[in-house]
């Protein structure tokens, strides 16, 4: 699968980041057994770009920290025959990445990969409105998160 990542942000990213992001990317679709061609997309944008889509596409005048748009209703659940699909977008507040990496104590490295694991389930279908979904998407979380060797505190060299 092809990875767009593009940055609008001032914030320069690291290319091995970008390279982490990509292998988070391709983890997320080995788990979900997922070989087709294609292509998803993450974009880093601010705070205010973050908001402004935020208060469009969600109805929620706040800063979020990752915004998920999938191309299909649910993969998990309808599957896709398509040759080649679009997957989706992947859209993170780099500002309110910052900031949540700071309050849970890890490196930013690690919050863009937990958020790009979490918003490529969400692309998928998987979504954490109910007890039951919670559970289930953070099980998948954890282990694509583990799989990258990805733990509170991991540098980008100890995951590549």
């Amino acid at each position: 699968m092809q990875v767009e990542i593009l940055n609008e942000t001032e914030i320069t990213l690291a290319d091995d980041l970008q390279e982490l992001i990509v292998k988070a990317t391709d983890k997320v679709l080995e788990y979900e057994d997922f070989d087709v061609e294609g292509e998803v997309s993450v974009l880093f944008v601010d705070d205010a770009r973050m908001k402004a889509l935020n208060a469009e596409y969600r109805g929620k005048d706040e800063v979020t920290d990752v915004l998920s748009f999938p191309q299909y209703e649910s993969i998990k659940d309808d599957g896709v025959s398509d040759p080649f699909i679009y997957l989706g977008d992947v859209v993170i507040s780099l500002e309110q990445a910052k900031r949540q990496a700071e309050e849970f104590g890890h490196t930013l490295e690690r919050e863009i990969v937990y958020l790009t694991v979490h918003s490529m389930l969400h692309l998928f279908g998987y979504d954490h409105m109910t007890d039951e979904e919670k559970t289930e998407m953070r099980a998948k979380e954890k282990s694509v998160l583990s799989s990258l060797r990805i733990f509170k505190g991991t540098s980008i060299q100890e995951a590549l």
